[in-house]
């Protein structure tokens, strides 16, 4: 006689592959995480980085967080992870410490905002150093979210 259970579920995590990645939290943050960090890298190099050791640290993390989401992104899109759990654990990793280095990023260029307010090639500074600095904490946002969704899921 046999037993009737519960059916039996799998224990492999559901990654998405090719454009489902785009559809799914927290997967689908990896795009504007992207577009966003690169705003911010874009913005920064507009200013001719007039605080170099300030900015020149939230140029170094957003670009390097944007090559590297960019990778992930496209190990997602080609289905690189083949459902692996060890994937689902490195883009966790990948994106906590990733939000912890764009936050000291975000607040380093508030500082330059907030320093630049006085410089002689204010407004223009000023005004390209606020659109950095917004971008740089809603970024930072998104790595956050990113990386607490996957955790949680």
């Amino acid at each position: 006689m046999a037993s009737v259970g519960p059916p039996q579920t799998s224990t492999q995590p559901d990654l998405p592959s090719g454009i489902a990645v785009f559809l799914k939290i927290p997967y689908a943050f990896i795009l504007p995480e992207i577009v966003f960090g690169t705003w911010v890298w874009i913005l920064v190099a507009a200013t001719s980085v007039s605080f170099p050791l300030l900015q020149g640290w939230v140029m170094y993390v957003s670009l390097t967080s944007c090559i590297i989401s960019l990778l992930l992104l496209l190990g997602y899109l080609l289905g690189f992870h083949k459902n692996s759990e060890n994937w689902k654990v490195l883009d966790s990793l990948y994106h906590g410490a990733t939000a912890i280095l764009y936050m000291s990023a975000a607040v380093l260029q508030a500082n330059a905002t907030i320093r630049s307010e006085s410089s002689p090639n204010s407004p223009l500074y000023y005004q390209l150093n606020c659109a950095a600095t917004f971008f740089a904490f809603i970024t930072t946002l998104l790595y956050i979210l990113h990386a607490f969704s996957i955790y949680y899921q």
